[in-house]
């Protein structure tokens, strides 16, 4: 069983929290559609703070063990599961075959970044 270091393990668990945030940032308006725009930008811009505070020391950290094209990988990754959360149970909006299919795709081409 391979041993995983915490350079290895960290970024992965702050770059799915920071997504969390990314996602809410950038699509949870989308519920208060009704709301000023202004209004959606500015708490969008607060939400990404903490984005940003989590994104940044996932790098710093993930930079020891990964490259820079790996790192940007696992976040795309962590993106696609992520937003499918947030979409089904924060918007409402069900992912429909064709979804999974080219979430499968862009699973796939991300392994090959991964391939030695």
């Amino acid at each position: 069983m391979p041993t995983f270091s915490p350079a290895a393990i960290w970024p992965i668990v702050l770059l799915s929290l920071s997504n969390v945030f990314m996602t809410f940032a950038w699509y949870g308006h989308l519920k208060f559609k009704g709301s000023a725009i202004f209004l959606a930008i500015l708490v969008s811009w607060g939400i990404a703070f903490f984005e940003y505070c989590l994104a940044v020391p996932a790098n710093r950290i993930g930079a020891q063990v990964y490259s820079a094209a790996q790192l940007k990988t696992i976040q795309e990754v962590i993106t696609l599961l992520v937003f499918s959360g947030f979409s089904i149970f924060w918007l409402k909006e069900s992912l429909t075959i064709n979804h999974f299919l080219g979430f499968a795709l862009i699973a796939g081409g991300a392994a090959l970044i991964f391939r030695a």
